[in-house]
Formats: C-alpha cells, structure tokens, sequence
C-alpha cells in the first residue's frame, strides 16, 4: 500500500501542465461540444413543442349530443380574435376570441342539436364593455329563436351582470353576490412618486389638447378638470346604456336600478333575489338538474369545442371578405415570433394584400387598440386610403378606437361602433424624463459633455430639453396634430374647425360619437359585414382574416432566432401580453404599473393613445 502511494506521488511530479495553446484549444473544444449539445437540445425542444400544438390544431371534430346547452364563459373569452397556438402555449390558460364565440352562438341558434345556452360569470371576465354589448346582441338573437338561456354565478361583475340579465333565468349562490354599484373610474397618477425619484416627466402636446391626458399621469398628482370632464361624460354613457338594457330585460324601471346601485340594496344574494335581480339562488348543481329537467339537457359542452366545430365547416363562396384585425398597442416594425400589438408594417401588408387579391371584394378592418406610435399610425391611415380607392373599406370598432385607432379608421366608408365603444381622442403627446437629479442626488452620477453643435445634446434624459429643443418638440406635436385633424376632416366630410371643435384630445363613446359625426352607426361586426357586402355588391361570401396566421415551424424559427437581448424583451412582451389579457379589463393597480413602465420604457416618438382601460367590474 506504501509502494503505491509513493508510486502515485512519482507520477504527479512527473506529470507536465498543458501548454497554454493546449488549454486554449481543450476550452474551444469544449464550448463547441456545449454548443452542439444544447443546440441538439433546442431542436429537440422545438420538435416536442410543435408535435404538441400539432395536437391542439388536430381536425377531430366534437360530438354534439340532441340537447346539447352549450356553456359560455366570460372567464374563458379574451380580446376579439382567438389566439394563435404559439400564443395559448405560452398563455397560462386557452382563451377563446370573442369574434369565434359570436359565430358560435349565431350558429347554434338554428342547430337543432343545441337545446340553449348556459352562461357563467366567475366575477373577474376579461371582456369589457363593447364586447359585452356585441355578445348581449348575439345572445339576443339566440332568445329570438325560442331556446332558453339559463345563467349561473357564484358572484357577478358588474359587466357580468349586464350580459347575463339578458337570460330567461338567471341563478346566483346563496352565498354570492352581484358587484352592482354604478361605473366609477380611478387613474393613477405618477408625479408624487417621480419627484421622490428625482425625476421630471417633460410633456410636450398642442396647446389646444386639454382633453389629451395621457402624459397628465406623470405631470399632475389629481384629474385636471377637462379630463374629469370628459371621464364624467363617457362612463355616464356607458351606465346609462347598461342600466337601459338590464331595464328592459329585468322588467325593473332605470330609477330603482340606480337606487339599488346608490344603496348596494343588490349586492348581496338575499337582497339581490328580493329586488328581482336574480330569479333564484342555488348551487351548481341545482342548475345543472334544472336543465334536464326543464329542458331534458341531456349534455353541457363548452362554446370554444362548438366554435372549432363552426369554424370547420367549409365555404365554397368565391367572392370574400377580409376581416383585418388590428387589437392592441400601435406599435411601429412587424410582430416577431408572437403578436401582442398592433405592429404597422403588418396592418400595412394586410391591406396591400386584401387590397390585390381579386377574390377580395370588400375589406373590414377591426380596431380594438388605445393608439400608440403616431409613425405607425400614420402608416396604417395612409394604407386605408389606397385601399378605399379600390375597394370598400368599413371599420368595425371594439372596445377601443381611439387616438392612433381612430386614426387608421376615419378614411373608412364607413365606421361602424357600439354604443359603450370608447373612441376619439384625436390628438397627440410626446413625454421625455429628465433624470438628472435622480443621477446626481440620488446615485451620484454626473454625466459630462462634449459636442460640436448647440444642440448635440438638447435631446437627452440627462438634463432638461434646451428652449430650442422644447420649441421643435412642441412644433412637432402641433404638426401632427394639424394633420391628425385634417385627415379627420376630409374622412368624414366636415371642416377643419368643425374637428377640431370635437378633438382636443377628447374621449367620447360610440354612443356620442353617432351624435357628433365620428361614428356612421351602431352595431358589432356582423353589421360591419353586412355593410361591406352591400357596397361590394355581393350575397354570399367567404371571410378571409388577416394578418394571416403564420405557421408554427415560422414563429418558432422568429422566436429562436432573436438575439440575446431580443430574447428578453421578446420574453418580457410576451409575460406582458398574458398578464395584459388576464388583468387589463379589471384594474388592478399594480398590474397597471408593470404595464405602463414597460410602455413608457419602450415606446419612441409621438404617441396617440390612452391613459386608461374602461373597466367592466
């Protein structure tokens, strides 16, 4: 054993270090190993992640039983288009598009083997309120057909509760309750916690856009009076539409359903079913029973396994329709690997393509977006006006069309919107933060500068703008707001003055905007589509939707092949998208933060949007 040790010791001293070339090349060795390891890995990954949305996007077809009641659930409904399979892959849950769910429930309406409808509210919807107001209209139609709609809850929203009082029979928990109280409406305002920062939000807008308050929540601690003006207006609106049509659905008279909302006298179960907002308090169960022994509802099957159905069967029209889509933030480039925004060059090539496709006969674009980049916006107006030329082009508004989204859509023939759709805020800002205490008070920075003009550097986050930077920023806001105004203007046949007397920056709902000229007519897309076809002369119709969904082997090939810092912003739209989907509808205030940060951190340039989401709570 001795010997052995002694041996063991011998070839330790013996044995030489490696050259560094040596060491250098056993290292670039290994990292390349590493490399084709994990890029094996990737691959692999890659494959099981398609063979896996293979399986979401097979063409199995579900069976409906006779007596079938297909379930809505508002819980399960996000944004107007169904999301692609990349998206609900990464998605914490799979969500159905409101558009799918409306086509559903139209074609179960003359299905023979759909007995009715049952509607559940888990009391947080991600649905707001002109989409709430385009599935009542669907569900309206459902009624007319003579099938029973039955509605359950454990607790209603308040915009849950404006669906489902269009139900023949509307069901709550005994231990439940009916969040009705009224529309009220909270912005958050930034400066207090800027200043404590050491941080000035500059903002630059036109003179005369005191109703455009989006950079007011970084520059004032409380609502200034025009935008308490215009907030006042709009959910007024929407109140009195909602109120109005649980009236005539309740059978209770608008004043007692104010009193109710003054006196919380609804809120909960006991006093909900005492005041008739609801007809009976039970559990699930009981519900469930009731369908089968009222209606012999022999099977419940959820809307999203119907709609796949719906959208399965084929259409032999030659003629089409394209339904362009343009949901969420204007944002300028095209969407990489996962869409979560408005991106200009695709709305652009969606036109360009609809527009050249002789099968085409008329174009329906479909806005839901608060605005955003005004280069974009101004992209996208200028592509509507070169398809007008050639074909009809009508606009179908969602829950918002405003500011940049009111701008892509007023060169449209026509403009089609609901009553509780937020629209207009045709106008403009520019925010730039001067963090120079932050810097030199807080962290102990203090940036030097060198420069061969005056102004080299007048534009930076360092310092505040120079008068003459302050000067072209402000000449630039009024520019495009001069052109924002005029191509309002020649959109929809009036002066100059006659927009400019109902812009400033105002917000006002579908509602208003039919009164004061904005908006052509109320009504949800089918009604869009009924007007796109008349004007192109045409009956039957195929519906082509754009932008075209890409394959999956494409999105993922966009989604590797991201740099390393793409990939973290790629990672960060898309945490953002999923939260954005699963809480923008109702307000949670951290939430709202994130979202902002990320918007103020990422956006360039002018924009035109909103500062807050209508909430549906």
């Amino acid at each position: 054993m001795q010997s052995e040790i002694i041996s063991n010791t011998i070839m330790e001293k013996n044995r030489k270090p490696l050259s560094f070339s040596m060491t250098m090349l056993a290292s670039a060795l290994g990292i390349v190993i590493v490399s084709v390891i994990s890029g094996i890995i990737t691959f692999i990954s890659m494959i099981a992640m398609v063979a896996a949305m293979s399986k979401m996007g097979s063409n199995e077809t579900t069976v409906v039983k006779n007596n079938t009641f297909l379930t809505v659930d508002l819980g399960h409904i996000a944004g107007d288009r169904t999301a692609d399979k990349l998206t609900q892959t990464f998605g914490d849950t799979k969500t159905i598009g409101l558009v799918d769910v409306v086509n559903a429930i139209r074609s179960a309406a003359s299905d023979d083997k759909v007995a009715g409808l049952l509607l559940k509210d888990n009391g947080s919807p991600m649905v707001s309120w002109a989409s709430l107001t385009e599935l009542r209209s669907a569900l309206d139609s459902f009624g007319a057909s003579g099938k029973p709609i039955v509605s359950y809850a454990t607790g209603y929203s308040q915009g849950g509760y404006y669906l489902c009082s269009v139900a023949d029979r509307v069901c709550l928990h005994p231990s439940g309750m009916i969040d009705f109280r009224g529309m009220g409406a909270e912005v958050l305002y930034y400066k207090e916690l800027l200043d404590k920062l050491g941080v000035e939000m500059q903002l630059i807008r036109p003179e005369s856009c005191s109703y455009k308050s989006a950079g007011e929540v970084y520059t004032l601690s409380r609502m200034s009076p025009a935008n308490r003006e215009q907030i006042r207006a709009y959910i007024g609106s929407i109140w009195s539409t909602a109120v109005e049509a649980i009236s005539a659905s309740r059978g209770i008279p608008t004043n007692v359903l104010n009193a109710i909302a003054n006196d919380l006298t609804g809120y909960l179960a006991d006093d909900a079913c005492a005041h008739q907002l609801v007809d009976t308090l039970c559990f699930e169960d009981d519900v469930r029973q009731m369908l089968r022994d009222n209606y012999d509802g022999r099977q419940l099957l959820a809307i999203e396994k119907y709609a796949a159905n719906v959208k399965k069967k084929p259409n032999t029209a030659t003629d089409a329709i394209a339904v362009i889509y343009a949901e969420g933030n204007v944002v300028d480039g095209s969407a990489k690997g996962i869409s979560d925004g408005v991106y200009g060059d695709d709305i652009v090539k969606a036109l360009k393509q609809a527009m050249n496709d002789d099968n085409v006969k008329a174009i329906v674009l479909r806005v839901n977006s608060p605005g955003g980049m005004a280069t974009a916006s101004e992209s996208m107006t200028h592509a509507v006006m070169q398809a007008r030329e050639k074909k009809p082009v009508v606009v179908s508004m969602g829950d918002l069309a405003a500011s940049a989204g009111y701008e892509m859509s007023c060169m449209a023939d026509v403009i089609v919107a609901q009553p509780t759709t937020i629209t207009g805020s045709i106008g403009v800002f520019g925010t730039i933060p001067n963090v120079q205490k932050l810097m030199r008070q807080k962290l102990g920075l203090n940036p030097d500068t060198v420069s061969t003009n005056r102004n080299s550097n007048g534009l930076t986050v360092f310092r505040p703008l120079s008068p003459t930077a302050m000067a072209m920023m402000n000449r630039n806001v009024e520019d495009f707001y001069k052109v924002f105004v005029s191509h309002v203007a020649e959109g929809r046949h009036m002066t100059y003055d006659e927009v400019h007397a109902i812009a400033r920056g105002r917000v006002w709902t579908g509602a208003d905007a039919v009164r004061i000229g904005l908006v052509d007519t109320l009504g949800g897309l089918d009604l869009a589509l009924s007007i796109a076809a008349e004007k192109a002369g045409i009956e039957q119709y195929a519906i082509k939707d754009y932008p075209v969904e890409k394959d999956i082997w494409s999105q993922l090939t966009e989604l590797m092949g991201e740099s390393s810092d793409d990939e973290i912003k790629l990672a960060t739209k898309i945490q953002l998208a999923r939260k954005w989907k699963a809480n923008s509808r109702n307000f949670q205030p951290l939430n709202r933060i994130e979202q902002d940060i990320h918007y103020i951190s990422t956006s360039e340039g002018l924009q035109a949007r909103l500062p807050f989401i209508i909430v549906s709570e």
